[in-house]
């Protein structure tokens, strides 16, 4: 029987999830149908529900309901707890399972370049959802020191104080993005300026020697400085990737790898 998967959001048609899991699923011979499903921004728990009652085995969540996700789950992975936000769910034994598969899939587009993140310093921009979804998974692969910076500084500084206890043996700490100094390994764009257009202006007393943008497909000032800098630098195509494969793990039980697909 054709295992039925969705991912849910609004807006949703730029969602590209329905192509890689059918090549997923055509590179390791599963049988199984992915759609999109454009809930109401109040109708997101009864689509949901209804999808899981009509026999769905698995939902990819995109914005902007991850958080409702998350409140909506019987059971919680740790990077889903640490994270407070679910971007895949499943049915298992009645009940509704949630993970949060972005922080891996960074992990693992991050590795398939080759870079090393053992013992790295990371400079994330950026304090919202998205941040919060990829430190634990980041440390766990070997990251020593994470500061997050963020225009409204006081948000980095909550979300250092909501995280500290689950990475404690690492250094984690906030600065202002006006404040940006000093020599890190990654720079790690978690903003929506390349979504919003706007610029990121990057300090020359910021000295970094890899450049990640979380968002694909779009132009990023952040990119192009690294470029000028000439400073090893890619979009967050494979990061989404990489959690795709992740939840397709997680539901199928074989993983795909990811440079088959890059």
């Amino acid at each position: 029987m054709t295992k039925q998967f969705a991912v849910i959001g609004n807006p949703i048609e730029q969602s590209r999830s329905p192509e890689l899991h059918h090549a997923f699923a055509a590179k390791t011979g599963i049988d199984l149908n992915y759609k999109k499903i454009l809930a109401p921004l109040d109708g997101f728990e009864s689509t949901a529900k209804d999808f899981f009652a009509q026999n769905g085995v698995g939902m990819n969540v995109t914005v902007p309901f991850k958080e409702q996700a998350f409140a909506l789950c019987d059971q919680l992975t740790e990077r889903a707890k640490i994270a407070k936000a679910v971007n895949t769910l499943w049915m298992q034994d009645g009940k509704l399972y949630g993970d949060n598969t972005d922080g891996q899939g960074l992990v693992a587009a991050i590795q398939a370049l080759g870079w090393e993140l053992g013992n790295s310093r990371i400079l994330i921009l950026g304090a919202g959802g998205a941040t919060r979804g990829v430190i634990y998974p980041l440390v766990q692969a070997g990251a020593k020191k994470i500061v997050i910076a963020n225009r409204t500084l006081a948000r980095a500084e909550q979300l250092v104080e909501d995280l500290k206890e689950s990475v404690a043996h690492i250094e984690l700490t906030a600065t202002s993005l006006d404040q940006l100094s000093g020599e890190y390994d990654f720079v790690i764009n978690a903003t929506s300026a390349s979504l919003t257009g706007d610029a990121l202006q990057l300090p020359e007393t910021l000295v970094f020697h890899h450049a990640y943008e979380m968002a694909y497909g779009k132009p990023s000032s952040f990119l192009d400085q690294a470029q000028t800098r000439q400073i090893p630098s890619t979009d967050g195509f494979g990061m989404l990737v990489g959690q795709a494969i992740e939840a397709f793990s997680i539901w199928n039980g074989v993983k795909p790898e990811l440079k088959d697909f890059l």
